[in-house]
C-alpha cells in the first residue's frame, strides 16, 4: 500500500477555489473569452465617447433614444437566429456579425469629414451601445448553458474575472495604439479581439461535448425554437421573469444616477479633458481591483455557501449604505459612492443574477434573458434619465436625489430576496451542505 500523495500547491488552489480537475479549461478558457470581449468594447468605447463629444451632450438624449429604438428592431433578429440555429450555429454568427458590423466602420471614418460628425456620431453610439449589450448578454447566457446551478456558484465569479483585466486592458491599448493606427486601425484591433474571443467559443463548445451538463448530454445540438419576439413574450406572461427585469431596472436606476451627480462633480471640479480622464481612470482603476477583490474572497463565498439570494440582499444594502453617505457628507462623497456601488454591482450583483439564469430552460435563457438585458435596459436608459431630468427641472437636489435611490437600492435587496426563492426556482437555489 503507497502512502498518500503530498498536497502540491496547484491542488491546494484548485482546493480553495472549488474548480474541479475537468472544469479547469473552461474556466480558463471563459475568463479569456470575457477578457476579449471586454478588451474589445473598451477599445472602441472612447471612439463613441469622442463622438459625442464632438458635437455635445445636448444629443445625448437623442442618442439613447435612438440606441432604444435600434436595439427594439435588432431583437427579432436576434430572436430569428436563436429560433434557427443550435447553439454550436447560433453564438458564433453574433460574434461574426459583430465583428463585420465593427469593420463596416473602418470606411465611415475614412470619409467622416463628408459624413459629417453629428450623424456618425450618432450612428457609431448606436453601434457602440448595442455592440455591447448583444456582445455581452451573449456571452453570459452562453456560459448560463455550458455549466449546471452549482457548476455556477463556484465558477461564474472566476470566469468574470476577465471582464475587469479587458476593462482595464482596453483603455492602455487604446492610448498606446490611437497616435499610431488611428480610428481606423483601432476600430480593426476590436474586431481582431472579437475573433479571438470567438476562437475561444469554439473551443469551450469542444470542452462542452466532452463535459456535458449531468442529464442533459446533447445540451449544445438543441434547437431552441419559438418565435423571434418569444423574448418578450416570455418577459411579460413569466411573473419569475418580469420580476428579474424590474430587479435590473432597479439596479440599472441606482447607477445612473451615480453615473450623473459623478458627472456633475468632475465638471464642477475638473476643468480640463485630460484632468476629466485622468479622474475617471483613477475611478476606474479603483472600481476594477475592488470588483476583482469581491469575486474571489466574497462573493463566491456568498452563493456557494449561502446562495445567490444572500448576494443580491448585500447588493441593495451596499448601495443604500453609499447613498445614505452621499446625504450625510455631501456631493465630495460621490467619488466613494461610485466606486463602491459599481464594484457592488459587477462584483456582487451580476455573477448573482446571471446564475439565476442556469436554472431555467433554455429558451429563457437566450430569449428572456436577451431581451431584459438588451430591450428592458435601453428603455430603462430613457426613462430614467428623462425622470432624472424631470426631478432636476423641479428643484430635486443631491440629497432627495440620493434618498429615491435608497428607497431603490431598498427595493432590489427585497426583490432580490423574493427572487431568490421563488418556486420556480426553489428546488434548485439551495446550496449543498459542506
Amino acid at each position: 500500500m503507497t502512502d498518500p500523495q503530498p498536497e502540491t500547491g496547484a491542488s491546494r488552489a484548485a482546493h480553495w477555489l472549488r474548480v474541479e480537475p475537468g472544469e479547469w479549461p473552461a474556466v480558463l478558457l471563459g475568463s479569456t473569452y470575457f477578457f476579449f470581449v471586454l478588451t474589445a468594447y473598451y477599445v472602441i468605447r472612447p471612439v463613441r465617447d469622442q463622438l459625442s463629444a464632438a458635437v455635445g451632450s445636448i444629443e445625448l438624449p437623442v442618442f439613447y433614444s435612438a440606441t432604444f429604438v435600434v436595439t427594439l428592431a435588432l431583437t427579432p433578429l436576434f430572436g430569428a437566429l436563436v429560433a434557427r440555429f443550435n447553439r454550436r450555429r447560433f453564438v458564433p454568427a453574433v460574434y461574426a456579425l459583430c465583428i463585420a458590423g465593427t469593420l463596416a466602420f473602418v470606411p465611415m471614418f475614412e470619409m467622416q469629414a463628408q459624413i459629417g460628425a453629428r450623424f456618425l456620431g450618432t450612428v457609431f453610439f448606436v453601434w457602440g451601445s448595442v455592440f455591447n449589450l448583444f456582445v455581452v448578454a451573449v456571452f453570459w447566457s452562453f456560459m448560463a448553458d455550458l455549466f449546471d446551478a452549482k457548476q455556477a456558484r463556484r465558477l461564474f465569479p472566476l470566469i468574470a474575472l476577465g471582464g475587469p483585466l479587458g476593462a482595464i486592458a482596453g483603455p492602455i491599448l487604446t492610448r498606446e495604439l490611437v497616435f499610431r493606427v488611428g480610428v481606423s486601425g483601432l476600430l480593426c484591433v476590436s474586431a481582431a479581439l472579437l475573433a479571438a474571443a470567438l476562437a475561444c467559443i469554439f473551443a469551450l463548445l469542444r470542452w462542452s461535448r466532452a463535459h456535458p451538463v449531468r442529464g442533459d448530454a446533447r445540451r449544445d445540438e438543441r434547437i431552441i425554437g419559438g418565435g423571434v419576439m418569444a423574448g418578450a413574450a416570455i418577459t411579460f406572461s413569466s411573473p419569475l421573469l418580469f420580476r428579474l427585469a424590474v430587479l435590473m431596472l432597479l439596479g440599472d436606476s441606482v447607477g445612473t444616477v451615480v453615473y450623473a451627480l459623478l458627472a456633475d462633480y468632475s465638471h464642477a471640479h475638473f476643468h480640463t479633458a485630460a484632468a476629466r480622464i485622468d479622474f475617471a481612470a483613477s475611478l476606474d482603476l479603483g472600481t476594477n481591483l475592488l470588483q476583482a477583490a469581491l469575486q474571489v474572497l466574497l462573493t463566491r463565498e456568498l452563493m456557494v455557501r449561502l446562495g445567490s439570494v444572500w448576494a443580491l440582499v448585500l447588493d441593495g444594502v451596499v448601495k443604500a449604505a453609499m447613498l445614505a453617505g452621499l446625504i450625510v457628507f455631501g456631493a465630495g462623497w460621490i467619488a466613494v459612492v461610485a466606486v463602491i456601488t459599481r464594484a457592488s454591482a459587477y462584483g456582487v450583483f451580476k455573477p448573482a443574477y446571471d446564475s439565476l439564469y442556469t436554472l431555467v430552460n433554455a429558451e429563457t435563457r437566450y430569449k428572456g434573458k436577451n431581451f431584459i438585458d438588451t430591450v428592458v435596459w435601453r428603455f430603462g436608459d430613457v426613462v430614467i434619465t428623462s425622470g432624472l431630468n424631470a426631478l432636476r427641472g423641479a428643484g430635486v437636489a443631491i440629497a432627495g436625489l440620493a434618498g429615491l435611490s435608497i428607497l431603490a437600492a431598498g427595493a432590489s435587496s427585497f426583490l432580490g430576496w423574493r427572487v431568490g426563492r421563488a418556486r420556480e426556482l426553489q428546488d434548485n437555489a439551495t446550496v449543498p451542505a459542506r
